[in-house]
């Protein structure tokens, strides 16, 4: 393989969107020696994984807090990319609390895998031993591969698999039905067994969780500048409406702010929503009505998250499941991001996959949190709340019902020289950044493809350790080559 700086030399791509599986694909074709025109309408980039600074608050907060895990192997190679991975802060420990205080920590062991979480699973308060044996059933179950043709969502699986009442509602619900961002009768099967065995059986090392030390829009910033030193070019504010392909010059033609760009190929990574208003204005092109159909099938769901900033600090804990109320998840960004010198008074609460939470006007959102925090935490009632807002990302990721693979591009587009990305493509992951840096990654090796310069960009899964290593694969709906 020729040296990166040679390989693709004289080629331009235009990345049309911002968000992770644009930067990931505009940095692994600029690493590839490709020139790179990166084009975000908003002033910032990440997408739905940024940060800003609110007005309301005077405060930079993300748009909602956004996780990954060990096994998000393409996304720690995006970070690793652009020289920012030494900003995640990882840890392997998980506390479930429940209203009124009490406590369950749960973490690995020295076990192998499957059983590496087992002995601290065991002794989890939360749980009785119905409960227990309800999910050691399960996940038995899980670790068998889910038939490619499977039509099952979650929640008939789970009644079938006699899971109890406590299993539902604080594990089911608040961990997986959280990490999947949907109901439990709205997930497809096949998606749940991936959370549970990427997370919880694999390895203790793909289950561990990484959190950002900065705002997210610092990391994307080392993405803006790993561009720009290699001669590619970074425009925000520069929305993009319509492209035209001059089949004469076999260039892509885009109106952009400030001017119009010309490149020899396209990668379009905007939402799915996005991606459908701009289709009436692209070519006509075998294929297109197809893609049309295919983005009308989708579905958003939504993600709220509550900041709250007390006069004092009211846990130690880095993050929490909290249990058995609407909020479901805690995150101390004071303690996280140390750099912001606070009193350890600044928190952040999830709320995934609730319209009702949603709907709710700001006002009767923040009493709420504020009023089943306080359950968990006593300090709270001690505490002077000094500001706060709700954050609600109504579009935050696509659901994952039975069959969306079908309904999932691969990186090839209908048109010439123009592929896409996104996390609602063909990449085998649900609505995740790792999902978003996959497709970017599968674009880039793509376009490599057709330039004739083939490389491997796609960084390989987690391997299973373990007794794991020894379970039979997935099926191929998700270990397609999309992966």
């Amino acid at each position: 393989m020729r040296d990166a700086q040679d390989a693709g030399s004289g080629r331009i791509v235009s990345v049309v969107g911002g968000g992770v599986a644009g930067l990931s694909a505009a940095c692994a074709l600029a690493e590839a020696g490709l020139g790179v025109q990166l084009v975000e309408r908003r002033p910032y980039l990440g997408g739905r994984a940024s940060s800003y600074r609110h007005p309301g608050v005077g405060e930079v907060i993300d748009n909602c807090q956004h996780v990954l895990f060990g096994c998000c192997t393409n996304l720690m190679g995006f970070y690793q990319r652009i020289g920012v991975a030494d900003r995640i802060r990882w840890s392997s420990e998980m506390t479930m609390i429940e209203p009124g205080g009490r406590r369950s920590p749960l973490g690995p062991s020295r076990l192998p895998a499957p059983l590496h979480s087992l002995p601290r699973f065991l002794t989890a308060k939360a749980f009785t031993l119905r409960d227990k044996l309800a999910l050691a059933r399960a996940f038995r179950s899980l670790m068998r591969p889910i038939p490619a043709d499977s039509t099952e969502t979650l929640g008939p699986w789970l009644a079938r698999h006699r899971q109890t009442k406590g299993a539902l509602n604080r594990f089911w619900r608040p961990v997986i039905a959280s990490a999947l961002n949907a109901d439990l009768d709205s997930i497809g099967l096949a998606y749940a067994a991936k959370v549970i065995r990427e997370l919880f059986l694999n390895s203790a090392e793909a289950g561990s969780m990484g959190l950002s030390t900065r705002p997210l829009g610092e990391l994307y910033a080392g993405a803006a500048e790993y561009l720009r030193r290699r001669g590619s070019s970074v425009l925000c504010n520069a929305g993009v409406e319509s492209a035209d392909w001059d089949e004469g010059a076999a260039q892509w033609v885009l109106p952009a702010a400030g001017g119009v760009l010309r490149s020899d190929f396209l990668v379009l990574a905007v939402p799915f929503e996005a991606m459908a208003k701009l289709l009436p204005c692209l070519p006509p092109a075998p294929g297109a009505n197809r893609l049309a159909a295919q983005l009308a099938r989708h579905e958003h769901w939504p993600i709220c998250s509550v900041h709250l900033w007390f006069d004092r600090e009211i846990t130690t804990l880095d993050h929490a499941v909290l249990l058995d109320r609407e909020i479901q998840w805690l995150y101390n960004k004071d303690r996280l991001q140390p750099w912001r010198g606070g009193r350890g008074g600044y928190v952040e609460l999830v709320v995934s996959a609730s319209r009702t939470f949603a709907a709710l006007s700001q006002e009767e959102a923040i009493a709420q949190a504020c009023r089943e925090l306080a359950e968990f935490f006593p300090a709270v009632g001690s505490a002077r709340l000094e500001k706060a807002v709700r954050i609600k990302e109504m579009r935050a990721t696509f659901g994952v019902p039975p069959g969306i693979d079908a309904l999932r591009p691969a990186s090839v587009s209908p048109w010439p020289n123009c592929f896409l990305a996104g996390d609602w493509t063909a990449t085998g992951w649900p609505s995740t950044m790792e999902s978003a840096a996959r497709s970017g990654h599968l674009a880039a090796e793509a376009i490599c493809q057709r330039i004739g310069e083939p490389r491997t960009i796609l960084d390989p899964d987690a391997k299973p350790q373990g007794l794991m290593r020894l379970v039979r694969p997935e099926e191929p709906i998700l270990a397609s080559a999309a992966i």
